[in-house]
């Protein structure tokens, strides 16, 4: 018996010192991961049973020496299924399902791994759980591909900091190992240009499926960077700020850094490293693994919280026409802007920068009386929302929210965070809890991607972090090809969380005709691209871009746009493909609204309404017209009679679109 028993501990001892192979499969056993501890804890993963991913070296260094992940010394492990049921207030559909299989294997020093793969994709995090505070000296997480696959990638725009940058690049559509590559249809990087990229990336599997590499609940932790390799990518991260100084804009920027990434508490999870799954490109736009890994909602009630739509001032230079007064950064001009948007049945007005002096977000400008402004909108039903920088609103934040939600305000426009350090991350989940506690909505902006942020904080209801129509300001047409843009970012950057894309523009300008005109800018595309993409972008607080005055002369587009909600109860993709078209299906209540957007080359979209309920409805669909091509103001409005077996032939012209509203 007692021979036995040493034998037992002998062979228990030897397993934690050798480590173990584990298998961990989705639930409908397309994905699987296969993980190896030991010397080294590495992961890989099989799609219908071809190897894509393999040897990616898990690990997390801490500045004493310890390495996390090496050397592994398995005490137990975990394995088992759950399901949930996740509420989604604002989110691309109001609730979902989401069932998982989950392995957690607990080492020798106090930490764990918890990988989950689910049908949409597979993850896994560390878990610590020692007593003592933590230095993070860096994380290894890598993602090695088995072949050369096509990617689309946003490489870090250059500046004098690596690590800063507005995360608003374009996609460059490159393989696996190459040297230079395209991006958009214009422009080359060559070796010379850096290699950091930030995330989603998009992998394309060809016949075997579609990737996107991303991350969730990046809370207390710096986010995400890629570097890439022969093989695919490795990671990087930016260290921890030390000493810092005000630019400015009042926000601070780093001096120097320290030699590590993170300073933590030693029991706590960490960031969720994601590789999404799609069957084809037109799965993705609904993947949801980012928003159900993040953690779950901390704001008590959310019904105070209300999407909708907005005036921008900033894209049109708060220029106004056709009044009685000087329009500019003043009372009158919001007052103006606060009657359209009550007309129009608008939430919002948005006073962008300019209306506080001094870097005093306390010290607001005299010719603007934001009392008179809240107590003329509350007569409308509209509210205000105020821009400012990151700086300046944490400087005095909780002042700050307290005096201007008591005021009325709505909420903030925060700008230019421009990095993905902790401190930066630390200071927005502060920003988003004082404004929770205030009652106030965020739209953040030069920010880093989505990470299942609008899960823990609904009350963040837009991202920018894109692409978006203002680049049109100041892009000469040779380096941008914003119609193609359009395309990509839905099967991208929009999978993790809305877009603050600004659209709406009303000068609409064929691919030859397009100049930048600061402003008086113009869209690349025609009108029916610009209303199409109220319906395929997910943005549940949504600009009107272009002068009140301009949408006042346009009534037929401007209502067009305003009957289309801001969020939804469900969303499917119809019909797509990265870079060339999309065709997106929404319901709202007993209505539907199916969108569609391509690039400059044309075509011909059949729109199955399958999805209607039996009986007669009616549909109203806004269209490129025949000219559009040579005018990009010219469209067609029309309302059909349709039912469920009704196929709808759309011709979208280059850089074109359409919507249809349907009840």
């Amino acid at each position: 018996m007692k021979k036995s028993i040493l034998f037992i501990c002998a062979l228990f001892f030897g397993l934690m010192a050798f480590g173990a192979d584990y298998s961990l499969s989705s639930p409908s056993g397309e994905l699987v991961m296969n993980i190896s501890t030991g010397a080294k804890t590495t992961w890989g993963l099989k799609v219908n049973g071809a190897d894509v991913l393999a040897g990616n070296r898990i690990c997390m260094k801490l500045t004493d020496g310890t390495v996390l992940g090496d050397n592994t010394k398995v005490k137990k492990t975990s394995k088992g299924s759950k399901s949930e049921s996740i509420e989604a207030p604002f989110y691309r559909q109001a609730k979902f399902d989401a069932k998982y299989n989950y392995l957690i294997i607990n080492f020798k020093g106090d930490y764990s791994l918890e990988f989950r793969a689910y049908d949409d994709g597979v993850a896994y995090r560390f878990l610590t759980n020692s007593k003592n505070d933590l230095n993070i000296a860096d994380e290894s997480v890598e993602f090695s591909f088995c072949e050369k696959y096509n990617m689309f990638v946003p490489f870090v725009e250059m500046r004098s900091d690596r690590y800063e940058t507005s995360f608003e690049s374009q996609y460059t559509e490159i393989r696996i190992g190459e040297d230079s590559g395209t991006m958009g249809t214009v422009g080359k990087r060559t070796p010379a240009n850096d290699n950091l990229v930030f995330t989603p990336v998009y992998i394309d599997l060809e016949d075997k499926g579609k990737l996107l590499l991303m991350e969730s609940d990046v809370e207390d932790y710096p986010g995400l960077f890629l570097v890439r390799s022969d093989k695919g990518f490795t990671s990087e991260f930016s260290p921890l700020p030390g000493e810092t100084t005000k630019s400015g804009r009042g926000v601070a920027r780093p001096k120097n850094y320290k030699n590590y990434i993170a300073s933590v508490s030693g029991k706590r999870t960490y960031p969720w490293r994601i590789v999404g799954y799609g069957k084809a490109d037109k799965d993705l736009p609904t993947n949801n693994m980012v928003y159900q890994l993040a953690s779950p909602n901390r704001i008590a009630s959310t019904s105070w919280i209300k999407p909708g739509q907005s005036t921008w001032d900033w894209w049109n230079g708060v220029r106004r026409y056709g009044v009685d007064f000087e329009a500019g950064m003043n009372t009158d001009t919001y007052k103006y802007d606060i009657d359209f948007a009550a007309k129009q049945g608008m939430s919002y007005v948005l006073i962008d920068e300019g209306w506080y002096k001094h870097l005093d977000i306390m010290n607001i400008s005299p010719d603007i009386d934001l009392q008179e402004l809240c107590k003329y909108g509350k007569q409308k039903g509209v509210r205000l929302v105020l821009w400012t920088t990151n700086g300046v609103l944490d400087d005095k934040l909780e002042e700050a929210c307290k005096y201007y939600s008591s005021l009325g305000i709505a909420g903030f426009k925060v700008d230019f965070f421009d990095a993905q350090d902790q401190a930066t991350v630390q200071q927005v989940y502060r920003i988003c809890d004082v404004c929770a506690q205030n009652k106030l909505i965020l739209d953040l902006h030069g920010i880093y991607k989505p990470t299942g942020l609008s899960r823990t904080y609904p009350n963040v209801l837009n991202y920018e972090g894109v692409y978006g129509l203002e680049q049109l300001k100041w892009t000469d047409g040779k380096k941008v090809d914003m119609p193609r843009n359009d395309v990509i970012i839905p099967f991208i950057r929009m999978v993790p969380g809305p877009i603050d894309y600004t659209q709406g523009a009303l000068r609409n300008a064929p691919k030859n005709d397009f100049r930048p005109v600061d402003l008086r800018p113009m869209s690349q595309g025609t009108r029916a691209h610009q209303v199409g993409a109220y319906v395929v972008f997910d943005s549940p607080y949504v600009m009107l871009c272009d002068s009140p005055s301009d949408y006042l002369r346009e009534e037929e587009t401007t209502s067009y746009i305003n009957s289309i909600p801001t969020t939804f109860d469900s969303t499917d993709i119809l019909a797509g493909e990265i870079g060339k078209y999309i065709i997106t299906a929404r319901k709202k209540g007993n209505k539907w609204y199916v969108g569609g957007l391509c690039s400059w080359d044309g075509r011909t979209v059949d729109v199955n309404l399958g999805f209607l309920p039996a009986g007669k409805h009616s549909a109203k669909i806004f269209r490129d017209g025949v000219n559009s091509e040579k005018v990009g103001t010219d469209y067609k409005l029309e309302q059909i009679e349709v039912n469920n077996s009704s196929v709808i032939s759309v011709k979208m012209a280059s850089g074109g679109g359409f919507a249809m509203i349907i009840d």
